[in-house]
């Protein structure tokens, strides 16, 4: 049997074949696409819309729990040591290192690894296979990144007001939705094209 990182297989293991270096590599790319996502926003104070939550919880249902984590956590620590991979601020600079992981997105950031972690687990009792599933799967992950991130937004820019910060991220929430909507239609048709595929 070879050395993965694999707990038990996603819908990536039936394109991919399994090894620790195949687990390496798709670690970095998740966190390299979460990077990627994260430059791909609509400036807002102090939290842009990016298409960040969509990849991390298509990460996290690709990859699986044990996987995911990992891609979330390489892409958090190489915030923390210095490489701009965070969304931009309005003037297009970035803020990196601690500062970063102190500042408003902090939680939003920690929520994005355990996001990953819960909807891998999901992924690996084959939720990303059913539409209604992947959906739910895609609204407990939204809703973990916000218990974690909303109270750490309202200690740092809404001065303790959590009710503040709530309203503020209600566009968000819809927005997280309509991603929902889209992912729990594109996961299960990767499946089906895997059974295809498969004859």
């Amino acid at each position: 049997m070879s050395l993965t990182l694999v707990a038990k297989p996603t819908i990536v293991d039936s394109f991919i074949k399994r090894s620790l270096a195949a687990d390496v590599a798709l670690v970095a790319v998740g966190a390299a696409l979460t990077a990627v996502a994260a430059q791909v926003s609509i400036p807002a104070y102090p939290v842009p819309f990016t298409l960040q939550t969509l990849v991390v919880l298509l990460v996290g249902a690709t990859l699986g729990s044990r996987r995911g984590v990992l891609s979330l956590g390489l892409y958090a620590l190489a915030g923390l040591a210095g490489v701009p991979v965070f969304a931009p601020k309005a003037d297009g600079s970035h803020v990196v290192g601690v500062d970063a992981l102190v500042g408003p997105t902090a939680g939003f950031i920690f929520g994005f690894v355990v996001a990953a972690f819960l909807v891998g687990l999901l992924a690996e009792r084959k939720w990303s296979s059913n539409v209604l599933k992947t959906f739910v799967a895609f609204v407990v992950g939204s809703t973990t990144i916000y218990l974690i991130g909303i109270p750490v937004l309202a200690s740092t820019a809404f001065k303790g007001d959590l009710t503040a910060a709530v309203t503020y991220m209600v566009p968000f929430m819809v927005w997280d939705v309509v991603k929902a909507v889209i992912a729990a239609g594109m996961l299960p048709g990767a499946w089906l094209l895997v059974k295809k595929t498969r004859g």
